[in-house]
């Protein structure tokens, strides 16, 4: 690989508010108590994750479907522009989808899929990332609607956007 070829780990993902408990400490005799409405707002990201630099890139989709994948597509593009972007992927439907060949036939010169075995999702970096922020953003905590998320998942963004270093390590690309 060259200065001019960017390396991206894809996937996509849904943050519910579903309470997700984890282990944690409290007082002997109190329990921790995480209230809940009944109902459940998410909100889907799409997002690579650059082995070499660290570099997250994330948008935030209504739905989970070809055409938000091909709008991320389009962006990641102009994001990268001047380089040439190898997309680890996987299998997923939406990525294979009729719509989307159009689109990367006028861009094959900028962009190349590169899909992993089917079933294979520990190979891909990104699924560790989004564990990180599923940690960090549901477990043992309560949001009462889908801008709650939204606030919760930019502000990680943030600190991923400032602590590339630590994204490497998390993604297990450097020790």
């Amino acid at each position: 690989m060259d200065k001019n070829t960017v390396l991206l780990a894809q996937d996509e993902t849904h943050i519910r508010s579903y309470q997700a408990l984890r282990a944690t400490w409290s007082e002997k005799g109190q329990q921790k108590q995480i209230p809940t409405y009944g109902h459940h707002a998410q909100v889907t990201l799409f997002g690579t994750v650059d082995i070499h630099s660290g570099d997250v890139f994330c948008t935030t989709a209504s739905s989970c479907d070809e055409t938000s994948f091909l709008l991320f597509l389009k962006k990641g593009v102009t994001r990268y522009a001047g380089k040439f972007v190898i997309m680890i992927i996987d299998h997923a439907r939406i990525h294979r989808a009729k719509l989307l060949r159009a689109f990367l036939e006028e861009h094959r010169h900028q962009l190349y899929l590169l899909f992993l075995p089917p079933y294979s999702p520990q190979l891909n970096p990104i699924e560790k990332l989004w564990r990180w922020l599923k940690d960090y953003i549901i477990s043992n905590v309560f949001h009462k609607n889908q801008s709650e998320i939204e606030q919760a998942v930019q502000k990680f963004l943030l600190f991923m956007h400032a602590n590339h270093e630590r994204v490497l390590k998390r993604i297990g690309c450097i020790s």
